[in-house]
């Protein structure tokens, strides 16, 4: 487990000279995701969008006019909703109780 924990250690600090030399081949990036295409796919209007997802409805306006871009967890959230709207929502819905 000690050798585990090691290994996990290196390949962080590797991660992290990677990155101080600007090498962005050990980079893991979220691909960008364009909130409007996504919301036009559920066919809600973005205060319905916002409330449904839980989400800010200025932080929605503000992705879809290019204010703002979502952070990496909202690229995830977004690309969920993108795949699989009625899943994401029936699984918001059951959070809520």
């Amino acid at each position: 487990m000690a050798r585990t924990a090691f290994n996990m250690m290196m390949e962080g600090i590797g991660d992290a000279i990677a990155h101080a030399k600007c090498d962005t081949t050990r980079a893991r990036v979220i691909a960008p995701v364009d909130a409007k295409a996504v919301r036009a796919c559920t066919k809600k209007s973005q205060a319905e969008f916002a409330k449904t997802y839980h989400l800010p409805l200025g932080t929605v306006r503000d992705w879809e006019q290019k204010r703002r871009t979502p952070d990496a967890p909202a690229r995830v959230l977004l690309a969920m909703i993108a795949a699989e709207p009625e899943t994401v929502e029936r699984l918001v819905a059951k959070i809520e109780g």
